[in-house]
C-alpha cells in the first residue's frame, strides 16, 4: 500500500540537518563496526530491510552501504564519513581525509600467480593477464613495470571469485587480497608482490560541516580501542617492595597508588596490554604482590 510504502520511506531516511555516517552492510566488517559503535556508546536499532538508523542522543544517521562504495559516497559529500578498508579508499580515487586506523581487517593487496608457474618477479608478469577487483591500483602497479619494460599489461575487472581466473585460464596472474592465504593456496596461487597493506579505516569528507560531532564520535572509537587493548591491574604490595613492583610493571603511563589502613601496604592500579597481562600478574606475584586482580575495560578518554 501506498501508507506503507511512505513510511518505509520515512524509515530509511535522515532527519534534516543530521551528519550521516556510512558503516558496511553486511559481512564482517559490519559485525565488527556495530560492536565498536555500541563499545563506543553510539546506540541504534535498524529495522529488518532498512539501510538507515537513526541514532539515539546524537544528531547521527548510520546509512548502511556496500562496503566498495562508501569512498565514493563520502568523497562526493553525500555521507559526511563512514568506516571501510583503507585499500577502497586507494582504489575509488576520491578525495577524502583519513581520520582514524582501526587496527580491524588487516590484510595485504598482493600480486599472485600459480606455484607450478614458478614465478619469482613480478616484472615477469609484465604485458601478460591480469584479473583483479582493483583495476585502479592494479593499473598503477603495473604501469611502473610496463614503462620499465615498453609493455602493455591487460588489466580484466571481475567483482568476484578472482582467484579462480588463473585456473581457468582467464589470467596469468591475478590482484587480490589476501588475508590468512587459505582461499589463494586453495587455488594453487602464491604471492609475488605486495601491492598494498590495507586494514580499515574510519574516513571523513574534507568539507564536513559536522566536526565537532566527528570529534566527539573519533574520541570515543579511540576510547573503545583503547579497552579492547588493555586491562586494569589492580594488587596490594607491601610498602618496601613498592619500588620494585613499579620498575618490572610501570603501566601504560605511570601507577595509581592508594594508602590502606595498614601503613606498611599500598593498593596499586596500572593499565597493562592484553598480550602482557599473565606475564605481568606472574610477575608481581613473584615480587610479593597479593590480591592481584585483572579487571575488563568498557571504555577510555585518555
Amino acid at each position: 500500500s501506498n501508507t506503507l510504502r511512505t513510511s518505509m520511506a520515512e524509515a530509511n531516511s535522515s532527519p534534516a540537518g543530521y551528519c550521516r555516517m556510512a558503516i558496511p552492510k553486511k559481512g564482517r566488517l559490519y559485525d565488527v563496526c556495530c560492536e565498536m559503535l555500541k563499545g563506543g556508546g553510539i546506540k541504534f536499532h535498524r529495522g529488518a530491510r532498512l539501510d538507515v538508523a537513526v541514532c539515539k542522543g546524537l544528531p547521527l544517521t548510520l546509512v548502511f552501504l556496500p562496503a566498495s562504495d562508501i569512498a565514493m559516497y563520502v568523497g562526493e559529500g553525500d555521507v559526511d564519513f563512514g568506516i571501510t578498508g583503507f585499500d577502497i579508499v586507494e582504489e575509488s580515487e576520491v578525495e577524502v581525509e583519513k581520520v582514524l586506523d582501526l587496527g580491524i581487517g588487516k590484510c595485504k593487496l598482493c600480486v599472485q600467480a600459480q606455484v607450478s608457474k614458478k614465478i619469482t618477479n613480478p616484472a615477469d608478469l609484465a604485458g601478460k593477464r591480469i584479473v583483479t577487483s582493483f583495476p585502479n591500483l592494479t593499473k598503477k602497479y603495473f604501469d611502473v613495470l610496463d614503462k620499465e619494460k615498453g609493455t602493455k599489461t591487460s588489466i580484466k575487472f571481475v567483482s568476484g571469485s578472482v582467484e579462480a581466473a588463473c585456473g581457468l585460464g582467464l589470467a596469468d596472474a591475478v590482484v587480490d587480497l589476501v588475508e590468512t592465504g587459505t582461499t589463494m593456496r586453495a587455488a594453487g596461487l602464491e604471492v609475488i608482490a605486495d601491492v598494498l597493506e590495507t586494514e580499515a579505516v574510519l574516513i571523513k569528507n574534507p568539507q564536513t560541516k559536522h566536526a565537532d560531532l566527528l570529534s566527539k564520535i573519533l574520541r570515543r572509537l579511540e576510547g573503545y580501542m583503547v579497552s579492547t587493548q588493555y586491562v586494569m591491574l589492580v594488587y596490594n604490595i607491601a610498602t618496601a617492595l613498592l619500588e620494585k613492583a613499579n620498575s618490572a610493571a610501570p603501566g601504560k603511563r605511570s601507577p595509581t597508588i592508594t594508602a590502606l589502613e595498614d601503613p606498611n601496604f599500598k593498593s596499586v592500579s596500572i593499565l597493562v596490554h592484553k598480550k602482557e597481562m599473565s606475564e605481568k600478574m606472574d610477575e608481581l606475584h613473584d615480587i610479593g604482590a597479593t590480591d592481584i586482580l585483572a579487571l575488563n575495560l568498557a571504555n577510555s578518554r585518555m
